[in-house]
């Protein structure tokens, strides 16, 4: 009887390995695919807030240009300012197809790529 009852706990034993063991290998899948995404989302960033900084300064370069043109310095910001609004509501128009559905894809694309190397 003593026998059974060894034999019953060894099979708990390694019932309970095995679980935690899962346990662990899902919490590390999860550690990893977060961190592969957050990692190539925060790299996209920072080559957006570089290319943002030239815009920015190509921008002031632009508008000075366009005041001297034009003869007042004001006609180039204000001109500027006019092409960011149009930019603007085309942006907000199309927010969804040009930005979300994108971001998402990438993200989805970037979680679902350890299942596919399983």
């Amino acid at each position: 009887m003593s026998s059974k009852a060894t034999t019953i706990e060894i099979l708990f034993e390694k019932v309970e390995d095995y679980t935690r063991t899962t346990v662990e290998l899902a919490k590390l899948k999860v550690i990893d695919t977060s961190a592969d995404v957050l990692s190539s989302l925060l790299s996209r960033l920072a080559i957006a807030i570089v290319f943002a900084m030239f815009i920015l300064l190509l921008n002031f370069g632009l508008s000075i240009w366009l005041g001297e043109v034009l003869g007042s310095m004001y006609y180039g910001f204000f001109i500027m300012a006019a092409l960011y609004l149009i930019l603007s509501i085309v942006l907000y128009s199309y927010k969804d197809k040009w930005i979300k559905m994108p971001i998402s894809n990438f993200i989805i694309t970037k979680m679902l790529k350890n299942q596919k190397h399983e």
